[in-house]
This record gives structure tokens, sequence and C-alpha cells, in this order.
């Protein structure tokens, strides 16, 4: 990608970026969320037309039109959310789109695909349908997909953002061995350790612009970190002394199935206090997700009970949770976050828009709206065209912004947040914990559920971790030790 521009109106989301890719080597392409990396990303697939530059693959000049002609030009695209049929097999999601004839040769697919599968490791059973797949497994689909297309050049967008380590573990090998095969991918990611550990060469966007390419084996952390940022980000955040208070969350034998109806939470007691920062971790899949979703009012337990600021509060009841003045981060801040096709404003007010001064006998106050929602643009500091503009057009860390900006501006004395940094950039998220520890400062008590143990350590004065719906253990952060967390994560109790 030779000085490659696009243009959005009047917005210039590459600006004359240059990108180079040799045959069976992993670019890691790094930035802030909006620095321009899947915008970049959509113009080499064929989703927008450049504005200005070259496209060469292979040495040729090429122009698509559309993702169809990069997938006939080897060229595949891996999207942070899955683009599968849930209702289908996995070899009748491999084959859409690609067998075009009236009739499917089906033996012939199966034949391709279980070949593929041996040659690169990968094996999915081609009649599982796809809604009972694990998230890893349909990392795996695809993949596959790309390789049934006979793809060169594999382009991952945020490919970990919803794996288990373990999974990103397994993702890791499967890309070493594609790339032993002479595939070429381009991962972006804004794990600094995952592209430390996956990339050959780096290359970093600001503001839709290259500013640096390195070497991997050439550069470290802290300069990639500063690079994409474009300062030096703090060593350490100011975590300052706890003084917990009376309880202000307090649950007590909880129990619930998941969407499968197996057992995900299994008798979880604990209190969050006042001005403490309670952290849960655990393996992803170990219950955190729906214990969130009791909290939140999304799912009823079978049984259980929850207290706010010690009065009893009817669990599964989001009103009731919203009503008591618990702030809500959630797991997936664009499925049940946000309504991406509102706009900034209307999300703002998505909780208090019964509410005066929102609200005045059913009727929206618009004078109100725009005050609240300016004011809340500028007190969390979100990047937007304005405050009628959808909000599906911010990037990621805009969009947990205008979530922390509606849950946290009437200073919530209980907020509960679900992987709240997840597929953020370090800038991003180094904002966000800022956030978590101001709140605990000013006496509210944080309940941080998190996959990622540094963010625990970091930002925790107790820890508790999940395993298999349980709490297997709990202790405070100036005896935590990480070796007896990860026992306890892998079940071990000690």
């Amino acid at each position: 990608m030779r000085e490659v521009t696009k243009r959005f109106l009047d917005v210039v989301a590459n600006d004359s970026v240059t990108l180079e890719l040799f045959p069976g080597e992993v670019v890691a392409l790094l930035g802030e969320n909006g620095a321009g990396k899947t915008t970049l990303m959509n113009v080499l697939f064929g989703y927008y037309q450049l504005d200005g530059g070259k496209l060469l693959v292979r040495g040729k000049e090429t122009v698509f039109s559309s993702p169809k002609d990069a997938i006939e030009s080897g060229i595949a695209m891996i999207h942070q959310h899955f683009t599968l049929v849930p209702s289908q097999t996995v070899l009748e999601n491999v084959m859409i789109g690609v067998e075009e004839s009236f009739f499917l040769n089906m033996a012939k697919a199966r034949k391709k695909l279980l070949r593929i599968e041996e040659q690169f490791g990968l094996y999915l059973d081609p009649d599982a349908y796809v809604w009972t797949l694990a998230i890893g497994e349909k990392q795996k689909l695809e993949i596959l997909k790309a390789l049934y297309r006979e793809a060169e050049i594999l382009i991952m967008d945020e490919p970990t953002a919803v794996l288990a380590p373990t999974e990103t573990k397994e993702l890791f090998e499967t890309l070493k061995t594609l790339v032993a095969r002479g595939k070429s991918i381009i991962f972006i990611s804004h794990h600094l350790q995952e592209v430390m550990e996956i990339s050959d060469r780096v290359i970093v966007l600001r503001n839709g612009r290259n500013v640096a390419e390195r070497k991997t084996s050439e550069t470290a952390i802290p300069e990639l970190a500063s690079l994409m940022v474009g300062r030096e980000l703090l060593e350490r955040l100011e975590h300052g002394e706890s003084s917990p208070g009376e309880p202000v969350l307090e649950v007590a034998d909880l129990h619930a199935k998941n969407s499968r109806g197996i057992k995900a939470v299994d008798g979880v007691s604990f209190q969050v206090r006042e001005g403490e920062v309670l952290g849960v971790a655990g393996v992803s899949g170990n219950g955190q997700t729906e214990l969130s979703e009791i909290l939140f009012g999304q799912i009823v337990p079978e049984r259980g009970s929850m207290k706010i600021l010690g009065k009893e509060v009817p669990v599964g009841s989001s009103k009731a949770v919203i009503k008591s003045g618990v702030a809500r981060i959630p797991e997936d801040r664009i499925s049940t976050g946000l309504f991406m096709d509102l706009s900034v404003k209307e999300n703002m007010i998505l909780e208090s828009h019964v509410s005066e001064p929102i609200s005045r006998n059913g009727l929206l106050n618009k004078q109100e709206i725009e005050s609240f929602a300016l004011s809340c643009v500028k007190s969390f500091q979100v990047k937007t065209d304005g405050i009628e503009a959808p909000v599906k057009s911010l990037s990621g860390g805009n969009l947990q912004k205008v979530i922390l900006a509606r849950e946290l501006v009437g200073d919530p004395k209980v907020v509960v947040a679900c992987q709240p940094t997840r597929g953020l950039d370090v800038g991003a998220m180094e904002y966000v914990h800022q956030v978590m520890l101001d709140e605990r400062s000013k006496g509210a008590g944080v309940l941080l559920i998190s996959d990622d143990l540094d963010e625990i350590f970091l930002l925790s004065d107790r820890i508790i971790v999940m395993y298999q719906g349980k709490i297997m253990g709990e202790t405070d952060i100036e005896h935590a030790d990480r070796d007896k967390i990860g026992l306890w994560m892998s079940g071990v109790a000690s």
C-alpha cells in the first residue's frame, strides 16, 4: 500500500499511509482507537475504495471494488466480531459465497475442508452447528473459511479480543503454522505483549498517518506504547491508600445457569465496600459474565439475594438496579451497552430519559438533553463530530467513554465494571483505569470483573477468583501472590 489516502467528507481517516507485507511474515498494525487501522484494512479488503495512492498485490497495481475482488486476489479478513451464520454447520459456513453452482457438491467440499484441517492442524467437526461452538472454535472456523478460499494474505482485526488465554495460545500456534506454510498475516492488536510475541515487524499509525516502523526484535513495549499515544504513559497509576467503609453491595448464595442450561454461578457470596475496588479474576467462561448479568438485572438467578446500600433489591430487575443507583459497565459495549444506530446524545440519556430534568410529564426536554449530553462529552473527553453523530461512527475507546459518561455522571455509590478495557488501546486503557480509581476515591464501591490479571493487580484492593462458577479464594492486594491466584484460576485450592 503506497501513500494510501481515505477520506470521509472532511475527515481524513488515512493520510498517505504506506504498508508493505512480505511472504511468510507477520506485520503488526498498531495505533490508538481511531488511528485509522481498520479503515486501512477495509481499503485493502475492498470495503472502501481509496481516494489516493496505490495498492499493489504481488507487484501488480490493483483496484478492488468489493471484498469479492480482494478474496479472488488471495486476501481474507477475519473480523473482531465474527461473520458466521449460527444456524448453519461448519461446512455450510465454509461454503457460503464460494460454491456458486446451483447444485452444491457437499462431498467434494467436505473432502477439501478435511484436507485443510489436516494440513494446518485446525480440527472442527464439519457437521457441528456454529451456535454450539466455543469462541475459540469460532475463531478457528473463520480461519478455515479463509484457507478454503485459498487466501495467501490474512488480515486479523483484534483476533484475541474475545479469547481466553488458552485460546489465544492455540491461535498463536495456528498463526505460526500458517506463516511456516508461506502465508502472510497483518495482525491488528492493542495487546503489546501479543504483538511482541507474534510479529516480525510493527507499523504504528497515529491520527491516520505512519509514525514509525520497527523490527519487533529491535523494540520494546514501552517504546511501542509511547509511539502509539505520542507521549510517555504513566509507569504506574496513583493507586492511593484504601479506607473501606460500610458494604455498598452484598450478594448472597447466587445460583444461575447459562444460556445452554449449564450451571454458571454456583453459590457465590461477597461484599463490596465503600471506597474499595474488589477484583474478580478468572479465566473467561467461569461464570463471570453470568455474575455481571445478574447484577445488571439481565438474567434472573435460580436463587440468591442482593443488597445495595443495605436495602434488598429484586435480583433480575434492570429497572430496580438502575433505580438503586448502580453504574453498569457491560462486557459487550456494542450489543449490550449502546444502541449503535442512535446518536451520542440519545445514548447518553438511555437510563435517565424517564426522570427529571430530562423528562417532565412524560415529555422529553430537548434543551436539558443537549445541555446534559454536551456536559458529558466535555467531562469525559469523548471525541465525536457532535452529539447528533451516530454512536456507531465513534472508535472503541470513545464508545466506552460514552458508557462511562452515562453511568458515572451522577456519582454512583456502586460501580460494576465487566471487562471495561477489552479491545481498547493502551491510552484508552490508562484513561479507564484512572476513572475507576477516581470513583473509588469519591467513595464508590467498585466491582471489577476482568480476564486481565495485570489489570486486576493494578486496580484492586481485594481479589476473589472464580472457577466453574464458584469462588476459589480471596486475598487482599498486600498478600496477593500471582502463583497462588494462578492455581485458583486453574481450579486448584491452596
